[in-house]
């Protein structure tokens, strides 16, 4: 897909909605170097969505892997040497192969491990950084209230750290929070929707990573576009999910069934966009 041209905030949504549809009809191969945690999440999340997951982290095989789907998606959650091993070499190797690659910095700024590990892939210039205000601001150099993995700061209190961080390192930043904010340095948007249940579900900011990656997979050449559609669909799954939820809990599998359900022209007549 083409570069968007048209700045227009209904001209996005009809973006939106086109790779949407792509996802449904192509049913993109989205390899997940994912923390523990949000393994069984992210491959339901991009289930319910259309695409198709792929667990491959082993370094025995996921560089090679990474050649054969349509992108990858490395999450830090649940680190550790060999894992960073293999998200290194498999970045490396999906920008060899012309796969694009999405980053969830999952609590980088919390130990050096994790800060030198984070240097190292943004290196390796993912298409699509996804983090919460507190990542973002503490991966564009500034101070951050949060000392894990909870967003202790505002999402428009990292809006400029996230367009700094996009024209630093040439990738598209999306900041997620209750207004989510999407920049590549130039070009920026804000998708509503969503719901209050979200931050206490496990893992649900990492499936949404995932679906970040299933959106790349078919826009390729509009990392940007594809991040404002995937954040779109999660909008509105979570808006339409809230509206029948009694708690965490039940919000957790009214979501999933919101996003199977979700239509494709939805994106369009229930836009997110501001």
């Amino acid at each position: 897909m083409a570069c968007l041209t048209d700045p227009s905030l209904p001209a996005l949504a009809r973006a939106s909605r086109d790779l949407y549809a792509a996802v449904r009809r192509d049913a993109p191969l989205v390899q997940c170097l994912t923390n523990f945690v949000s393994m069984n999440t992210a491959a339901n999340t991009l289930l319910a969505l259309g695409a198709s997951p792929a667990m491959v982290h082993a370094a025995e095989e996921a560089p090679e892997f990474a050649a054969l789907s349509g992108a990858v998606v490395i999450n830090i959650g649940t680190l550790s040497t060999p894992w960073l091993d293999s998200m290194l070499l498999t970045a490396a190797a999906a920008a060899r192969a012309g796969t694009p690659w999405v980053l969830d910095p999952v609590a980088h700024h919390a130990t050096a491990f994790r800060r030198d590990a984070v240097r190292r892939l943004l290196d390796l210039r993912p298409a699509v950084v996804r983090g919460n205000a507190s990542e973002i601001l503490a991966l564009a150099g500034g101070q951050s209230a949060s000392k894990g993995v909870d967003a202790r700061d505002p999402v428009q209190q990292a809006e400029h750290a996230a367009r700094e961080l996009a024209r630093a390192r040439g990738t598209v930043v999306a900041v997620t929070g209750a207004v989510d904010f999407v920049t590549d340095g130039q070009r920026e948007v804000r998708v509503t929707g969503g719901s209050p249940w979200m931050p206490q579900v496990t893992a649900t900011g990492c499936a949404l990573t995932a679906v970040v990656g299933a959106f790349a997979a078919v826009a390729r050449a509009d990392a940007y576009t594809a991040a404002v559609a995937a954040l779109s669909c999660f909008g509105i799954a979570g808006r339409r999910a809230n509206a029948r939820a009694d708690g965490p809990g039940s919000f957790a599998w009214r979501f999933l069934d919101a996003l199977a359900a979700l239509e494709t022209d939805s994106l369009v007549r229930e836009s997110p966009l501001a």
